[in-house]
């Protein structure tokens, strides 16, 4: 029996050295770790207003010299994202971003441009009137027209 407990000590006092052992390790490779970092360039950062590769890649609308002002005055809508929506019974806005990162709200029944205007919202889309359809512009930079919504 002694030396059934002479062993059990030995295991356990191992057993508590390694422990603390791999705690000091991991101290120590922590300050190592720190003086690496310092060594390396820092990540270059991302604007969120500048804008994203969707613009590049998302709708586009190829014009020749003949369209009617009616187009000319949609193809505005063409150039934005639509980046929030607000929405209570008092008020309601949308928020809009173009390339350059210019961040444009229009309020319910207030006009993008002459001839487009917001005439209602849901959580994930706003619907915009033209003369003679509808623009139903939604988080993804999907534009639908429809004669009614």
């Amino acid at each position: 029996m002694s030396s059934f407990k002479e062993i059990l000590k030995k295991l356990i006092f191992t057993i508590l050295v390694v422990i603390l052992s791999t705690n000091v390790f991991a101290d120590n490779h922590d300050k190592d770790n720190s003086s690496k970092e310092s060594k390396e360039e820092p990540l270059p950062l991302n604007d969120p207003f500048v804008g994203d590769s969707s613009f590049s890649g998302g709708v586009k609308v190829i014009t020749d010299g003949e369209n009617s002002i009616a187009e000319k005055k949609m193809i505005d809508l063409y150039k934005f994202k639509l980046v929030g929506i607000i929405k209570s019974d008092e008020s309601s806005f949308v928020s809009m971003i173009n390339q350059d990162g210019e961040v444009i709200t229009v309020g319910m029944f207030e006009e993008l441009n002459d001839g487009v205007k917001l005439v209602d919202m849901t959580t994930e889309e706003a619907i915009f009137q033209t003369e003679e359809k509808y623009l139903i512009m939604n988080f993804k930079n999907q534009i639908k027209e429809t004669s009614e919504y």
